[in-house]
């Protein structure tokens, strides 16, 4: 009888909670818009690369061609189109910033979550374990790592950048994860005996939801960052169509920082990474106010 109580109180919790999602996005129009510009880069990342053949066309006739209804973005330094490009790099952007997110929440979400609930030894085991992974520099790493590794798939780079980003994670939830420990709900639990899995799964987990979606959302902006940040710095070679190689193209061999020609090609990038990054940051607004209560307008 205690435990579909518990069950029954469980599910009307989490019927409050998604009703209350709605309730915070629907308040302020730009939550909403992050979400169709979110939604946006998605079905471009999916869907748009197939309208393209695998190697691009190119006109030597038409280098640095302006912007027109042809080329929204003018074309390159080989007549290439610029949008093209653009939509085609966005797989691989997005596809590892997305698994960067995905492991780097499961790894450091578990490890918090279980570390909290625990306590004790395994407590003290895994906060040491994250302690020396957050002492190791992500960006000297990954240079080393780019003398014998291209990274030319886009998962292999979301799972040099998950692996290396998850400590701060696995330190916030476990903090998080300690201060719920305590209420009542738990301890309900923890009184009919349910099984440690049960109790972070199915009790702790959903709780914490928004705050580990609003950490994913932020480490997919870090992962977008890196490798375009790595791409454009030349320390990786060009074996993938990525936004950090348009933009080092762009910058070092069209000349865009003394030349108004190669403009659009350097602007194109930068205000898909900018439009990004602003529908990620609408969102996380909307999950800060969810997780936090005292920031919901009465």
């Amino acid at each position: 009888m205690s435990e579909l109580i518990l069950e029954t109180s469980t599910a009307s919790m989490r019927r409050n909670f998604w009703r209350g999602v709605w309730r915070v996005m629907k308040r302020k129009p730009s939550r909403m818009a992050g979400v169709v510009i979110l939604l946006g880069f998605t079905v471009m990342a999916v869907i748009g690369p197939l309208f393209y053949p695998e190697n691009l066309p190119y006109d030597p006739n038409a280098k640095y061609a302006p912007i027109s209804w042809e080329h929204w973005f003018g074309t390159d330094g080989q007549g290439k189109d610029v949008w093209a490009q653009l939509v085609i790099g966005s797989r691989y952007v997005l596809l590892s910033a997305l698994v960067t997110g995905v492991i780097t929440v499961v790894v450091g979400a578990g490890l918090g979550l279980f570390s909290g609930f625990k306590r004790g030894r395994w407590d003290t085991v895994l906060m040491r374990l994250t302690d020396m992974k957050l002492t190791i520099p992500g960006l000297p790493l990954l240079l080393v790592l780019s003398t014998v590794w291209s990274f030319g798939s886009a998962i292999e780079m979301g799972l040099v950048l998950g692996l290396l980003g998850w400590g701060g994670v696995a330190r916030a939830v476990r903090s998080q994860t300690l201060s719920l420990r305590e209420r009542g709900f738990i301890e309900a639990a923890r009184g009919l005996g349910l099984s440690t899995t049960h109790i972070v799964g199915k009790e702790l987990l959903p709780t914490m939801a928004p705050y580990i979606a609003m950490n994913m959302l932020v480490a997919v902006t870090g992962a977008v960052y890196a490798q375009v940040g790595l791409f454009f710095l030349g320390v990786l070679p060009y074996e993938a169509d990525n936004w950090g190689v348009m933009l080092n193209l762009a910058v070092f061999g069209g000349g865009a920082m003394t030349t108004t020609a190669a403009l659009p090609y350097l602007l194109a990038p930068l205000l898909a990474i900018l439009l990004l990054t602003l529908g990620i940051v609408l969102v996380v607004d909307a999950m800060d106010e969810i997780f936090n209560p005292r920031l919901r307008e009465e």
